[in-house]
């Protein structure tokens, strides 16, 4: 009777689900992982467990990536690719323009906004002269930007564009600041190109009258405005362009100063519309004889009833800095 029960005892334990399991090495367990020959399993699930679950994935997958492109695709429904959907005011650009400077510093001094080179020394003064020549290349060569040709106009005062054209950005009206001059760095005498940023649909209100200009306006852009009111009044109609000194050691320093076409943006460049083929036009400053040796801190504003200047937000304005060896 002992005997039958410790029979069936051991029976019932060899048998036990919650029993230990046999000892197995690590290789074997391994093995039967991958591979479970009792069972058929593979990598702990049978076949037909794989598929259900493969299936279940697939599905649900598949209808979440259904709805997210429904999703786009509506949204792209309320966008325009060439018009801005939130503009002027309620955009997050606003409505001053900012002015932007080249040629920039190397690309290590992100932070710099130093142009300092030796005149004497051409490849000193090489990067300097090579930056400009890769910054114009769109300038010089309309065929090469996908949509320029077409509907791009010569304009000037009198000839302004019509509706979808744009006007042509000639750098045939740069003087000295050309990749033959050398942009004028072999003479000591560097050209510094300024633009002003693009936002869509902005219309600039221009100082086109003597009496409104405003105290803070340098006298020699008063002076040049002066002049044009009588010889030709059309071009007041121009977001106007001054560099000078911000101390007043700096203005002793500067030296003279030319503007190369205009002294400013032309009225007909605006509104940015996001047309084909549209250039942001641009103003050759050259500083023709900057004392050397020395640091020369210098701000150019843009001039307009509706651009105001905060040097530290970086509006309206722009700094860098000149050092002639």
């Amino acid at each position: 009777m002992v005997a039958k029960d410790t029979k069936k005892e051991l029976t019932t334990e060899s048998i036990n689900p919650y029993g230990k399991p046999p000892n197995q090495t690590k290789a074997q367990s391994i093995k039967k992982f991958i591979y479970n020959s009792e069972t058929g399993a593979f990598m702990g699930r049978t076949a037909s467990s794989w598929g259900k679950i493969g299936l279940f994935y697939l599905i649900f997958y598949g209808v979440l990536a259904a709805l997210v492109a429904v999703c786009f695709w509506g949204f792209f429904q309320t966008l325009d690719p060439r018009i801005p959907k939130w503009q002027l005011e309620r955009s997050i650009i606003g409505t001053n323009p900012g002015l932007g400077f080249r040629p920039m510093p190397p690309a290590e001094n992100v932070e710099s906004t130093l142009i300092w080179f030796k005149g004497s020394d051409r490849d000193n003064y090489k990067y300097w002269v090579n930056s400009l020549v890769k910054f114009l290349e769109e300038y010089k060569k309309p065929g090469s930007t996908p949509g320029r040709g077409a509907n791009i106009k010569d304009c000037d005062y009198t000839r302004l564009p019509g509706p979808g054209q744009v006007c042509v950005v000639d750098t045939r009206g740069l003087g000295t600041c050309t990749e033959e001059d050398f942009f004028g760095y072999h003479k000591s005498s560097p050209c510094v190109f300024l633009k002003l940023n693009k936002i869509y649909g902005w219309k600039p209100e221009f100082f086109n009258t003597t009496e409104s200009l405003p105290d803070k306006m340098p006298t020699s852009l008063k002076s040049h405005i002066n002049s044009l009111k009588a010889s030709n009044p059309r071009a007041l109609n121009t977001i106007w362009v001054s560099c000078e000194g911000e101390n007043p050691a700096d203005q002793e320093n500067i030296g003279p100063i030319k503007y190369m076409p205009y002294q400013g943006f032309p009225g007909f460049y605006y509104p940015y519309e996001n047309s084909e083929g549209y250039l942001s036009p641009l103003v050759a400053v050259q500083f023709e004889r900057p004392r050397t040796g020395i640091l020369i801190n210098i701000e150019c504003k843009a001039w307009a009833k509706n651009i105001r200047h905060n040097r530290h937000e970086k509006v309206g304005s722009v700094h860098f800095e000149i050092l002639v060896d």
